[in-house]
């Protein structure tokens, strides 16, 4: 509940930062462009924060940027980036996040968190994370997934340190099978600047 919970006010916060006055999963996307594999820019110009706060740019690494924001039971960090390539193309979408969050008045650490953008087809066993050789079941609920098995989580993120791209594949709710990919360039210091500042 707490994950999913956490996840939410990320979107609000999203929804401030990039929707005006539509909630951000509703917003329009643009026209339709030709059919090649949508980009992202990898760190976001304007980051939002969990809980609508203000979010402090701790350093940018790569494709990865790594943040922090004072949460209603203390300070929250996290490292943050976007897909680089999201198939296909033709798809219609809003931007998607990959967060990887440390909140220490919790007790939670590398919790990772996936932002799609558009409704996705709920349950857990058509969606994953691949890094490398390693995957990774997701569960899925609206626009957002997390690993299934949270015990798995830094299991994940040490496969991801060590590979050069992440593969998220999760079906939408009208049954298009979609791809993002993310480059892993920058995200160890990211994460370690995250743990020294959210120790």
């Amino acid at each position: 509940m707490i994950r999913k919970l956490s996840l939410a006010l990320l979107a609000v916060s999203l929804s401030i930062a990039f929707g005006g006055g539509e909630a951000f999963a509703r917003r329009k996307a643009p026209a339709a462009k030709p059919a090649t594999p949508a980009k992202a820019e990898a760190v976001p110009k304007s980051v939002p924060a969990p809980g609508g706060g203000k979010a402090l740019e701790l350093g940018k690494f790569g494709d990865w940027g790594a943040y922090s924001t004072q949460g209603a039971k203390g300070k929250v960090c996290y490292a943050l980036a976007q897909p680089k390539n999201r198939e296909p193309g033709t798809l219609k979408r809003d931007p998607g996040y990959l967060f990887i969050s440390t909140r220490p008045a919790e007790g939670v650490r590398g919790e990772v968190s996936f932002i799609f953008g558009f409704p996705l087809k709920e349950g857990s066993s058509d969606s994953s994370a691949q890094a490398g050789a390693e995957s990774f079941e997701l569960v899925t609920k609206g626009e957002n997934a997390w690993v299934a098995n949270a015990a798995k989580e830094p299991q994940l993120i040490e496969a991801m340190r060590k590979s050069a791209k992440l593969l998220i594949k999760a079906p939408s709710k009208k049954g298009n099978e979609t791809m993002d990919t993310y480059l892993l360039s920058g995200l160890s210091q990211a994460l370690d600047r995250v743990k020294k500042e959210c120790p």
